[in-house]
């Protein structure tokens, strides 16, 4: 089932309203990851890729990119433009031995950017994901307060 640009932005406007875990908790399952500080939420998930000569892929690909930008020019109105993150950096650094925070450091294994807003405390970030080409692309959603690397 497809999801509208307005069902996301109400799960987004849910999502920023939630509070973060203590210090001590730590929530990570299929339908999010929540820590200290953070809250990571897919949005929508695509089907997965495993019988595919990488033609529907692109397709899909293309499709989630237009919804992030759909989504995008709503949140452009409430927080003007984002800062568009490179995430294959903090990949790299954090290969290398570098802390990087989480969320940080989990986005940047299958986020390659991040449209990113600031509102007040909070970060609030939209990306296309994709752990690997034969596995299902998803929306998600980050909202944290920890500061990006």
């Amino acid at each position: 089932m497809r999801t509208s640009t307005a069902q996301h932005l109400a799960a987004l406007d849910a999502l920023t309203a939630r509070v973060f875990p203590d210090h001590s908790e730590y929530c990570r399952s299929a339908l999010r990851d929540s820590g200290p500080g953070h809250h990571v939420v897919p949005l929508a998930t695509s089907e997965d890729f495993w019988e595919d000569d990488g033609t529907r892929r692109l397709i899909v690909e293309d499709r989630y990119e237009a919804e992030r930008d759909a989504l995008a020019v709503l949140l452009d109105i409430r927080w003007g433009a984002p800062r568009i993150l490179g995430l294959r950096d903090v990949l790299e650094r954090g290969m290398s031995g570098e802390d990087v925070p989480e969320p940080w450091a989990t986005l940047s294994c299958h986020v390659p950017d991040l449209y990113l807003w600031r509102a007040g405390e909070r970060w609030i970030g939209l990306g296309v994901a994709q752990w690997d080409k034969e596995l299902p692309f998803q929306l998600v959603a980050v909202v944290t307060t920890v500061d990006p690397p």
